[in-house]
């Protein structure tokens, strides 16, 4: 308990950049439809945001290296506040663009640091307990995130400056926190390749999973709007999203260490697309019934990263975990860079059910990609335990490496 509390500095830092960053998407996009952005352009800040995180995923622990823990978090966090307070300063989609680039830098570089801390500090004793407060202050934050839409005006100038505030309150207990900074990590290897080597199903599902969880977190409140939903119940739609991924973790992660990872994959993308395609099709759903698909939707397809993960270290040695989490990061911030911009030129085009068959179509090519996979090799039969992976750097293999290596 003691450990835990000593922790509690940087999980109430995940907590206010989570609440600020997380609220940041939707409201961009509502903002942007109240200032005539096209669907297009709003679908860039997504893709843009992306961008900035696969920067600060890579740069990050060079800055912590150069300058240490708390000064690389002052800085990231600087460069995300500018960011946040020059929405309404500067109105244009481009310049709205490399302040999201700033946010997407703030965004993973902090988290870098907090994890490099956190991996610093833990034992295999208490590594459990700690990623498991970890995860409960990162998904609480992230839902209530999604709520913060409903009483934050789109196009205001109060909005980012609210934002803002909890970015810069994220700063307080870093600072003030009177446990010793660690010792500098190193920064993980980057060798995309690898995570080929290991294994080209999970490049594919974690690539998939971007696809799914950016287009939804940074293209939904689109859709939302298009189908007639108010800005309240948009917040109620990206949240259902996240907590029916968060349900899904526990019973998705007992399939995954009882049966083959792949089998689970493909049954998860399944019925990914059963329910992209009711939510596309299907007429007159009403508020509740996009509720529930929205819920179910999270229910399906959050959790593939973290199998897709998991079968990935299945073929990795202990001692490669740190690098392949890394790659694995990799092809998820390409995905994620790509799937908001490219979702939005559809719906520009065809409407908003179009994103819905988009995510379809990448589980389509997934399930395709996991059947011939299980025909050209055989799983292995001694596998490592189901692990909830989250996407918030590349470092996260070194907190999750513990409890992995004593399986």
């Amino acid at each position: 308990m003691r450990t835990i509390i000593s922790f509690a500095a940087l999980f109430l830092s995940v907590i206010l950049m989570q609440l600020s960053s997380g609220g940041l998407g939707p409201l961009d996009a509502l903002s942007g439809l109240a200032l005539d952005f096209s669907t297009a352009q709003i679908g860039l800040l997504g893709s843009a945001h992306y961008m900035g995180f696969f920067i600060g995923c890579w740069w990050a622990p060079r800055l912590i290296g150069s300058v240490g823990h708390s000064r690389a978090f002052a800085a990231l966090t600087a460069a995300g506040t500018i960011g946040l307070i020059l929405h309404m300063v500067v109105i244009d989609p481009y310049a709205w663009a490399l302040m999201r680039v700033a946010m997407g830098l703030c965004v993973a570089g902090c988290y870098t640091v907090i994890e490099a801390w956190l991996q610093a500090k833990v034992t295999n004793q208490t590594r459990g307990r700690t990623m498991g407060v970890y995860r409960v202050a990162d998904m609480g934050a992230s839902l209530v995130a999604q709520m913060l839409i409903s009483v934050l005006e789109p196009a205001s100038y109060i909005s980012y400056n609210i934002l803002a505030l909890f970015c810069c309150a994220a700063l307080l207990p870093m600072t003030l926190t009177k446990v010793r900074q660690p010792e500098t990590p190193s920064a993980p290897r980057l060798r995309p390749r690898f995570a080929i080597a290991c294994s080209p199903l999970a490049v594919m599902g974690v690539i998939v999973a971007a696809l799914s969880s950016a287009t939804f977190r940074m293209v939904g409140p689109l859709y939302g709007q298009q189908v007639g939903l108010a800005v309240e119940q948009i917040a109620w739609f990206l949240a259902a999203f996240v907590l029916g991924g968060a349900l899904a973790q526990y019973p998705v992660g007992w399939l995954a260490d009882k049966y083959d990872r792949r089998s689970v994959l493909i049954a998860l993308s399944l019925a990914a697309i059963v329910s992209c395609i009711a939510t596309a099709t299907l007429p007159d759903l009403g508020t509740t019934g996009v509720m529930w698909a929205a819920f179910f939707f999270g229910l399906t397809s959050f959790p593939i990263f973290s199998v897709s993960t998991a079968h990935a270290n299945d073929f990795a040695q202990s001692d490669q975990r740190v690098d392949l989490a890394a790659a694995l990061m990799f092809f998820y911030a390409v995905g994620a860079i790509a799937a908001p911009l490219f979702a939005s030129y559809l719906i520009e085009i065809f409407g908003p059910a179009a994103m819905f068959v988009m995510i379809a179509a990448g589980h389509g090519v997934l399930i395709l990609f996991g059947v011939s996979r299980m025909r050209a090799r055989p799983t292995q039969s001694r596998r490592t335990r189901y692990v909830w992976a989250p996407r918030t750097s590349f470092t996260i293999g070194r907190l999750t490496r513990g409890g992995r290596d004593a399986d």
